[in-house]
């Protein structure tokens, strides 16, 4: 079945960054569209996509439930073709989503397809299972890559990331306060909702500057 995109942002940006949702929410949740929307308003052309499984949910015959990630790469691939994206490809997605797009990275960075990984809200491991890491190919990842992470994501916290062995290639932008979505309490933090978005977009159009696609304080 080929991919249907939700797209955002100017036809003619420097920078396509494809982004693939969650395990349990489409394309279009509240969280996926306020982040596509805020990266449009930062320049960047955003193209959203949903994997079988997930696609098959909007009939109402049936609530499949996601597959194990690694089974998703080939619907990541051929999300990609689907697209064919000019110019600078940066891959990603919300929590699996980004897993999958950090699975099949390399092999499209050496074969010059894509340029950057952008995972929002990455899931180090399952809530209540730190134990169960899924960062072993972090440990050697090649591609340049931005996690954007809320300091109390239950799927990977700051004190946990701060423990574990992750490649030089990856930067990463903690939000104070920020769940899973990004989202700060904002009677505790001080932040917004929309705060965090803007500080994230802003983040990904100065990282994207290291990809040589344009300036990083270029309008």
């Amino acid at each position: 079945m080929k991919p249907m995109f939700l797209f955002d942002g100017p036809e003619q940006a420097a920078i396509t960054i494809l982004l693939a949702h969650g395990a349990g929410a489409p394309m279009d949740s509240a969280s996926m569209t306020a982040a596509a929307k805020a990266l449009a308003g930062a320049g960047f052309r955003v193209a959203r996509f949903e994997f079988g499984y997930m696609a098959a949910r909007r009939t109402g015959t049936a609530r499949t439930p996601p597959p194990k990630a690694e089974k998703l790469n080939p619907e990541y691939l051929a999300a990609i073709e689907a697209l064919g994206a000019r110019g600078t490809l940066v891959i990603g997605g919300k929590s699996m989503g980004g897993r999958v797009a950090s699975m099949v990275a390399d092999s499209l960075l050496d074969a010059g397809r894509i340029q950057g990984l952008l995972c929002l809200g990455y899931p180090f491991h399952p809530p209540g299972k730190p134990g169960q890491l899924r960062t072993a190919h972090l440990a050697d990842l090649k591609t340049p890559a931005l996690i954007v992470q809320g300091t109390r994501d239950e799927f990977g916290t700051r004190e946990e990331v701060s423990t574990y062995a992750l490649s030089p290639a990856i930067d990463l932008l903690w939000l104070e306060d920020g769940d899973h979505d990004l989202k700060p309490r904002k009677r505790i933090s001080g932040f917004s909702a929309a705060d965090h978005l803007g500080t994230m977009a802003g983040a990904v159009r100065g990282w994207a500057g290291k990809l040589g696609a344009y300036p990083a304080d270029s309008a």
